[in-house]
């Protein structure tokens, strides 16, 4: 037995000394504190040190001897393997002794020292640390038996699924049922623990819990009324997420669940009203939602409404009473949001559709931020989840809440007005067709409410107006979107912030909605838009970038007129100019210019050259930084992709807007090179945009392009996996681009893409865009190497033609088709079996080319002089009417 280590006076003065210092507000203290902190670390026993202030030395006051215990988690966390086997003996030692001290802080923060230990892979090497921790719960002494659940508490939140592996010989089948004991705990605190231990275990549907399911579902139920709020808080969660699990479990009592709930989200602790208000959220993804909830609609939605309001709370954070115009106080550089950059991806347009990415284009479209309120509350909660039933019961819901509508939207109270607002937004997407026959009366309503005199009735009136902005703009301009577009612009250049955000986001929707209906007053857009460039505070300057982007994806070419381009342009490449390289704000310029400069296409030529530079730079800076990187990883950190991935979207932006204009500028660069390195690179983001630039310089430039191509192929061939679909996507969308230059110089390469284009286009659950630009790509093929592709034709004629008859005519179909036409030529028998679905293909062209009709009139005749009159009738009686007679109209068979 070795002899207990002992400390050296000295040294815990210095120690205690160090403590103190570290609770100053001082930084320049708190830097010298890390420092030597950094120091002691060298010392072997300076962790003996801090368990022993934090353990033993009962003379110093708790808060000191917690941060000596916090100091060590840090210690653990950061340099546990190198601890020498006495040390993390000795500390081990001392937690399970003091897991139960007097006082709550100092048994959390042991707690919290021996999760972070259990969670360094420990708990296979501290065998006697579960079993101990279940033998303290029967302690009489309430500190221990609270100490030890706590820790174990944060042990099931940290290591979850080591506790139901086979590594530590399943301690979940003892725990489990020891938990469920405690429900009935005669302490709130503990019958809390209980539960939260047990809520760890049923989304990964453990089985040690499936096995007592019964057990723990009838356990719930007897706490459902516990007068503790963070026991009901825990039986909500429970509830919720058994949901998902065990549905199967909770339908026959779902009546008196769902009343319960009902109670629950107007519970008077905000906590537990608010995992009450999820339940609402997930039932709603619930098959039987329908079912289960439709008789208790009528009481449901007054609750949530309800919910909806702004709490007396918010409104002070908010300063939602006191009208500030904020517009000139600098913004709290803390409070603006990462954005994340969504990479390009090519796809098809659909009839009446502009942008064909299907990807979720509802992303301004999220009920609104609340930045300033903690993240998620009880009122965003109640709008999301009445947002989702509106979905799912459409305008059925329309039944319990227009009554509460016509109340609150004209109520004299703002807070009361204002949450009818919200309502009314909330449910604009699920009840649209119910709601169209008051929108006549409502839309003025609300264009009057953004001159409200209080910011935060102007503000959610944006979104509101926003989320109704389609039905606007199918109605005849001067009635709805002039005088909305009027009101909005004003209130983008409002003198609250709040509102300046929301108006901007709102502008943004309704310009993806209107398109070109915006070209006659884009002289008095830009005007304000320009306007607010001088007038904008950081955080909304990039909302701003958004709305200008939108503008100029909305408009296209319009934009291009050189009394606009005046208007925009000086101050775009001044804030360009401003912004350092390493400046993240450059990410939603570079986005902003990007659409700028497809939209003005030569009308942006005398910028292009400097910001063609800057892109290769950034582009160039990142790799150059990545590889320093990789060699020496403690020397350099690793770079920030993002700027590489924003650079690359805006090269193909000036790419797609110069055309043949950007040839000297590729000419003289290194950017050929730069992309090789792109393209393998880790990061699936950066080989996505560069794809996407390879396509759209090989349709500018390809002579630059070309002597690359040999290098480029094997690339793109391996990138062909479904799995990362928009690195798929842009890579099979190159292909086409390139095969379409190449012409029959493509044969050599045709084996080494053609097989894992048919095997996507066959597989089940592609999107929509892969398939469209797949089937494309497999047509380009054809069209240039028709001997090296025919053969195949039988497998993929049929879902070829399935996702293509629903794209719009251009010139990616015209020379897809030509492609399978050429096919079928020289393998007439790969068609037949799947003829109808040909057909079908051809009836959906709206106007092909002459000579593009031509070749589906021959083949459809020679089809049809093949099988004879009798047969070809027999096949064509199959048709729908409306091909059958497309067919004869345009073709006359």
């Amino acid at each position: 037995m070795e002899c207990e280590w002992k400390p050296d006076d000295q040294g815990l003065q210095q120690i205690l000394q160090l403590l103190k210092e570290s609770q100053s507000p001082d930084t320049s203290t708190q830097r010298s504190v890390q420092q030597r902190l950094e120091q002691l670390n060298h010392y072997p026993d300076f962790n003996n040190y801090l368990i022993f202030v934090l353990t033993k030395l009962k003379s110093e006051d708790e808060p000191t001897r917690s941060l000596s215990g916090l100091i060590l988690k840090n210690n653990v966390k950061a340099h546990y393997q190198n601890f020498p086997n006495g040390v993390s003996d000795f500390i081990k030692s001392e937690c399970l002794q003091n897991i139960g001290d007097s006082s709550p802080l100092i048994r959390a923060t042991v707690g919290i020292l021996i999760t972070t230990i259990a969670s360094k892979g420990e708990l296979q090497n501290w065998p006697e640390l579960l079993p101990k921790l279940c033998l303290l719960l029967d302690s009489e002494d309430y500190n221990t038996c609270e100490g030890a659940f706590g820790a174990l508490q944060k042990i099931c939140e940290d290591s979850a699924e080591v506790l139901d592996s086979d590594m530590l010989d399943r301690p979940l089948n003892v725990m489990i049922p020891k938990f469920l004991q405690f429900f009935k705990h005669s302490s709130p605190k503990i019958r809390s623990h209980a539960i939260a231990c047990v809520n760890q275990f049923i989304i990964s549907r453990t089985q040690a819990l499936m096995l007592h399911i019964d057990g723990f579902i009838e356990n719930l139920f007897a706490l459902a009324t516990d007068e503790e709020p963070e026991v009901r808080k825990n039986v909500c969660r429970a509830l919720v997420m058994l949901l998902e699990v065990r549905m199967d479990r909770l339908l026959p009592h779902m009546h008196n669940i769902i009343e319960y709930m009902l109670q629950r989200t107007q519970d008077q602790d905000e906590n537990v009203a608010l995992e009450a208000c999820e339940f609402w959220l997930t039932l709603a993804e619930q098959p039987v939602c329908k079912d289960v909830l439709c008789n208790h609609l009528s009481k449901l939605t007054p609750v949530l409404v309800n919910g909806m309001k702004y709490s007396e709370i918010d409104i002070i954070l908010l300063k939602g009473d006191v009208e500030e115009d904020d517009e000139a106080i600098p913004d709290n550089e803390q409070d603006i949001r990462p954005r994340f950059h969504r990479s390009r991806t090519v796809a098809q347009q659909y009839e009446g559709d502009r942008d064909g990415i299907e990807e979720d284009d509802d992303e301004d479209d999220d009920l609104e931020d609340d930045d300033t309120i903690s993240d998620w509350n009880l009122r965003k909660c109640s709008a999301a989840a009445l947002d989702v039933l509106a979905n799912v019961f459409r305008d059925d819901l329309l039944l319990p809440i227009l009554p509460l509508l016509k109340e609150l939207l004209f109520h004299p109270e703002w807070v009361i007005k204002e949450s009818g607002i919200l309502v009314l937004g909330a449910i604009a997407e699920g009840c649209m067709q119910g709601m169209i026959a008051y929108l006549p009366e409502l839309i003025p309503h609300l264009v009057q409410c953004l001159s409200d005199k209080k910011a935060l009735v102007r503000s959610i009136t944006c979104w509101t107006l926003s989320r109704y902005a389609h039905w606007v703009v199918s109605q005849p301009p001067d009635t709805y979107l002039k005088p909305l577009m009027t009101e909005l612009l004003k209130r983008i250049l409002d003198s609250n912030k709040r509102v300046q955000e929301a108006a901007c986001s709102a502008f943004a929707t309704l310009e993806e909605e209107a398109c070109t209906e915006l070209v006659p007053y884009l002289a008095y857009i830009l005007d304000t838009l320009v306007f607010a460039f001088s007038k904008y505070q950081h955080k909304n300057l990039l909302i701003l970038y958004d709305a200008i982007g939108t503008l100029a994806d909305s408009v296209g070419h319009h934009l291009n007129k050189p009394e606009y381009i005046q208007m925009l342009m000086p101050p775009l490449i001044a804030k360009w100019n401003q912004l350092k390289d390493e400046d993240k704000d450059l990410f939603p310029l570079l986005e902003c210019l990007s659409s700028v400069a497809t939209a003005l296409q030569s009308g942006f030529l005398p910028y292009c050259e400097p910001v063609y530079q800057r892109c290769v730079n950034l582009v160039q800076k990142t790799l150059a930084q990545t590889m320093l990187h990789q060699s020496q990883p403690d020397q350099y950190e690793a770079p920030d992709k993002d700027f590489m991935i924003v650079a690359l979207d805006l090269l193909s932006g000036l790419a797609e807007g110069l055309g043949d204009n950007i040839e000297q500028l590729v000419a003289r660069s290194n950017i050929l090179t730069l992309m090789y390195q792109c393209m393998q690179d880790k990061m699936p983001e950066v080989r996505q945009s560069s794809f996407a630039l390879l396509g759209d310089l090989t349709k500018a430039c390809f002579m630059h392009v070309k002597p690359c191509i040999a290098d480029f192929m094997p690339i793109l061939g391996t990138n062909l996996n479904p799995e990362l679909i928009s690195v798929c996507n842009n890579a099979t969308w190159a292909i086409g681009e390139i095969s379409i230059q190449m012409g029959a110089e493509m044969q050599p390469y045709v084996a080494m893409v053609l097989h894992q284009l048919v095997e996507i286009i066959n597989r089940p659950n592609t999107p929509k865009t892969l398939l469209e630009n797949t089937a494309i790509t497999i047509g380009r093929l054809g069209y240039v190497c028709p001997q090296e592709v025919a053969p195949m034709l039988q497998q993929f004629i049929r879902p070829w033609c399935t996702s293509l008859r629903n794209i719009r005519d251009n010139e990616e179909k015209d020379s897809a088709f030509r492609g399978i036409c050429t096919m079928i030529s020289v393998n007439p028998g790969g068609v037949v079996q799947d003829f109808i679905f040909f057909c079908d293909a051809v009836a959906s062209w709206v106007n092909p080319k002459d000579d593009l009709r031509d070749m589906f009139g021959k083949i459809l005749h020679g089809f049809k002089n093949q099988v004879g009159e009798e047969n070809w009738g027999r096949f064509s009686d199959q048709f729908p009417l409306p091909l059958k007679e497309r067919l004869a109209a345009f073709y006359g068979v």
